[in-house]
């Protein structure tokens, strides 16, 4: 008996998995990890100005007054929630929630947070905490 597969934002996954109990196969981690590339990029290094400064849509969304922060932050916890599933060690996850945490409160300041979104880019900060661990596999 196979068990029930659900569909959605985050791909084909075994419902089982949902918890980050049972591991993932190789390309179900491959498909994760593509995607995360694509998202981490979107968001913190899409955009490149003369000088090689980069920033992404993190930046241009948290300039709307306080839902555009809670916006990417709820964005940002995807990563850590695709850890999870990849199976990081609670540290591992506990440092990305920190990192989606320092976000947040940097940007929720006036002025200086839009500024803040365009140096500290967590979700690239994120995204390579989860490569450190599935390449140590």
């Amino acid at each position: 008996m196979t068990a029930p597969t659900t569909s959605g934002f985050a791909g084909r996954y075994d419902a089982r998995d949902a918890g980050g109990t049972t591991p993932l196969s190789a390309a179900e981690t491959a498909a994760t990890m593509r995607r995360l590339r694509w998202l981490a990029n979107v968001l913190d290094t899409a955009v490149r100005l003369p000088g090689g400064f980069r920033f992404g849509a993190d930046t241009l969304i948290g300039l709307a007054p306080g839902v555009g922060d809670v916006a990417t932050t709820a964005i940002a916890c995807y990563f850590v929630y695709e850890g999870r599933r990849l199976g990081l060690p609670r540290s591992a996850l506990a440092k990305m929630a920190g990192n989606v945490a320092l976000d947040l409160a940097l940007g929720v300041t006036p002025v200086l947070g839009d500024l803040a979104d365009t140096w500290f880019k967590a979700n690239v900060r994120n995204l390579a905490i989860i490569e450190k661990h599935v390449a140590g596999r």
